[in-house]
């Protein structure tokens, strides 16, 4: 065997992967994460990070690793700067992920490995379901996410923290929309891939672990700004009752029954009639039967004491918060 065909064969087995990562005022994260990718046991990959117009000191961080870097000339999104390092990348392999987001050290290997199985699919990955910070809100956020994006074999939608695809493909589709919301770019491009008749693929094995630093504030503003603008894409979209990933069935009914419960039991309280209270029960333990899945998860994650206060927390506090954005989302889709 000459010495060409050994390269061509290597190169083959190891194809070669742009790992994109948009980068806006991620300062706190962004070295965690070009430490961890260039770490990598990967060896045929190139990391591109897109700056976009960042005010705080990311682009000094950035430099300080072997990666190239693009700094956008103005504030254009996250859309922007995924479509601008593609456009800048040499791999075959496109790797999206975030800059709060850590590569494992075979991470990378695991995306090759499964790219070689669905070659012209849309391939993702999740996140780890314990995260990089251990606090309770961060644990309780990416267990969520990790069940929620892999409970389907088909998934309805791949998300750019782990989102694989051939640099062809991703050319082909025409990328990211630049005019959309300032969120959900992914669902919609993954919806977008669907109508062509190109595959959804999950692969949980492909994960990277988040940074998350969520307090309790941090948790529920994230919760009715995401809810917010999926209730104006939903709507707009006609399947807001749709199991979809992290808008699951699951959570769908969890708020419902948050709101029914409050209902209930403020009847209990103004007029002492004991059926009430035991339709609330029922409505819990009809809540709690749906979610099962999600609380197995959750324990096996985390064990029982968590469990526990997370089952509270996800029941109570959650709930309204995503309730809230879905509310505010009805009123700004009936608003457009």
């Amino acid at each position: 065997m000459n010495t060409e065909t050994s390269l061509n064969e290597k190169e083959s087995a190891t194809p070669f992967i742009s790992v994109i990562i948009p980068n806006y005022n991620g300062g706190k994260t962004i070295g965690k994460c070009l430490e961890a990718a260039t770490a990598s046991h990967y060896e045929n990959f190139e990391v591109i990070v897109v700056d976009d117009c960042s005010k705080d000191n990311s682009v000094e961080i950035i430099k300080r690793f072997p990666c190239k870097l693009i700094q956008l000339p103005e504030h254009s999104g996250a859309s922007k700067a995924r479509n601008t390092g593609a456009e800048n990348s040499k791999g075959e392999i496109l790797f999206f992920i975030d800059s709060d987001c850590l590569l494992k050290k075979d991470t990378l290997s695991i995306a090759a490995r499964t790219f070689k199985k669905h070659s012209n699919a849309l391939i993702g990955g999740t996140y780890t379901p314990l995260p990089h910070d251990r606090n309770f809100f961060s644990i309780f956020q990416s267990i969520f996410i990790n069940y929620s994006e892999t409970k389907n074999k088909e998934p309805d939608y791949i998300a750019t923290h782990a989102m694989l695809i051939s640099a062809k493909l991703f050319k082909e589709s025409g990328g990211f929309r630049e005019d959309f919301l300032p969120i959900l770019e992914d669902v919609e491009f993954s919806h977008r891939l669907k109508k062509k008749g190109i595959r959804l693929v999950m692969e949980p094995e492909l994960v990277v672990e988040h940074i998350f630093n969520f307090s309790l504030l941090r948790s529920l503003k994230n919760a009715i700004r995401k809810s917010m603008y999926w209730t104006v894409y939903s709507i707009k979209n006609k399947d807001l009752l749709r199991d979809s990933g992290t808008a699951s069935i699951e959570l769908k009914v969890n708020t419902f029954s948050c709101f029914l419960l409050v209902v209930l039991l403020v009847l209990f309280i103004t007029t002492d009639n004991t059926g009430f209270m035991l339709t609330a029960l029922v409505v819990f333990a009809f809540n709690l039967f749906v979610n099962r899945h999600f609380i197995k998860a959750i324990l096996n994650a985390a064990g029982v004491s968590f469990t526990i206060k997370a089952l509270l927390y996800y029941t109570t506090l959650y709930p309204l918060a995503v309730g809230t954005g879905g509310t505010l989302g009805i009123l700004k889709a009936i608003r457009k």
